[in-house]
């Protein structure tokens, strides 16, 4: 027997179960006089006026329309028990649909369920599984609450979510349709595929149609190959674009590398992570951690596979030998460890003692074998004092 309920109706649903339930039965039973079903029907109408009774229906179909008739929900249920004074409908085995502006947004699922305040909340638990109709993002949790007036799905407990582009992990996750966003708090872990770039944070929200990650709160973004995070960034806040897999990190970002083995630190940071490049037009600073030397700049771009970076603007290149290059341009080979600066060069060694200006300059500060050249080149040597006995 399938019956359809209408609980914004207030006290009106139980006696809309009432009357379908009993044309049901008087449909199916003929022309006969009683029936099992009749009786069974009366007792439940002496029940009913008792409010402390509740009522027990089986394969109920539950659903709730707004005031111009659009679905707003539709739950089935292998059984229903109605409360009416605390106008509370408890169900088992529910599935349906969840709606706005008359289309089903979410397809849902769960071991129980409740219908309260006559169809204004609805409450799903155990193994709830919501699934987007249109991204055909599946989205797992212990609960799920629907607040139709407010149009928010709020899905707690060991929340797990599966897309094609994104795969996540949280505490808590808010769906809000209308906007096409997913919002995930708690211990937030999301893992981008192929190349794999995997986000840790206490809030990370996703934009479905916009195919982005955002976090405004502290996060940390990794490359991961296999199972090791290879490349890490950390900021205040990220973008991470899937279909491109671009992540934009901004405050105090901060990549560490791999291979090669830099840190690059700055207000922003764009890393492309297909194409192995990072960008900053914003001043940054850069460190090799095993040749030990640091380039700060207005502006840079490093090519992470020719393992080649180019830097402008106030451009200034230290060694731990205390040798240093300011310039307005550089180009920094890695690997060879050559650099090539140009336009306003100085180039300044403590020993022996020398300062050389000119137009450009080639070499590798580590070395202090340095070639400045081009235009008037001005080379001051400041000779070393003599140590006088008793001085």
């Amino acid at each position: 027997m399938k019956t359809t309920c209408y609980p914004r109706c207030g006290p009106h649903w139980l006696k809309s179960v009432l009357l379908l339930l009993l044309l049901t039965t008087l449909s199916t039973a003929g022309c006969r006089q009683t029936s099992r079903g009749v009786d069974r029907i009366a007792e439940d109408s002496s029940a009913a006026q008792d409010p402390d009774t509740s009522l027990t229906f089986n394969n109920l179909t539950l659903e709730q329309a707004d005031d111009q008739g659009q679905t707003l929900w539709k739950i089935k249920a292998e059984q229903a028990t109605y409360t009416p004074d605390q106008q509370t409908a408890v169900v088992q085995s529910p599935y349906g649909e969840l709606y706005e502006e008359g289309k089903p947004v979410y397809r849902v699922q769960a071991k129980t369920g409740e219908v309260q305040q006559d169809g204004e909340r609805i409450l799903l638990k155990g193994e709830v599984i919501a699934t987007d109709v249109e991204s055909g993002a599946v989205l797992r949790g212990d609960r799920l609450e629907w607040r139709p007036q407010q149009e928010v799905i709020t899905l707690t407990g060991n929340v797990r979510g599966s897309h094609p582009k994104v795969r996540f992990s949280a505490n808590q996750a808010r769906l809000f349709n209308r906007q096409q966003r997913i919002e995930v708090t708690g211990k937030v872990t999301a893992l981008a595929e192929e190349p794999k770039l995997r986000l840790q944070g206490e809030q990370i929200v996703w934009r479905i149609k916009e195919q982005k990650v955002v976090s405004e709160r502290p996060v940390q973004v990794q490359r991961v190959q296999g199972d090791q995070a290879t490349d890490q960034a950390s900021a205040n806040k990220a973008e991470v674009n899937l279909a491109t897999r671009v992540a934009t990190l901004t405050q105090n970002a901060q990549l560490t590398l791999l291979e090669p083995p830099l840190q690059v630190t700055s207000n922003v940071l764009v890393w492309n992570v297909p194409q192995q490049l990072v960008t900053s037009d914003q001043p940054l600073t850069v460190v090799h951690r095993q040749q030990q030397i640091t380039v700060t700049a207005n502006r840079g771009r490093m090519e992470l596979e020719s393992r080649v970076a180019q830097f402008n603007g106030n451009v200034r290149a230290v060694s731990n030998n205390q040798s240093q290059l300011t310039s307005d341009q550089l180009t920094w080979t890695i690997p060879s460890q050559q650099v090539v600066a140009e336009g306003n060069v100085t180039y300044v060694q403590p020993d022996p003692p020398a300062t050389l200006r000119g137009a450009k300059a080639v070499g590798k500060l580590q070395d202090r074998t340095v070639v400045v050249s081009g235009g008037r080149v001005v080379t001051e040597i400041v000779p070393q004092q003599e140590l006088i006995p008793g001085g």
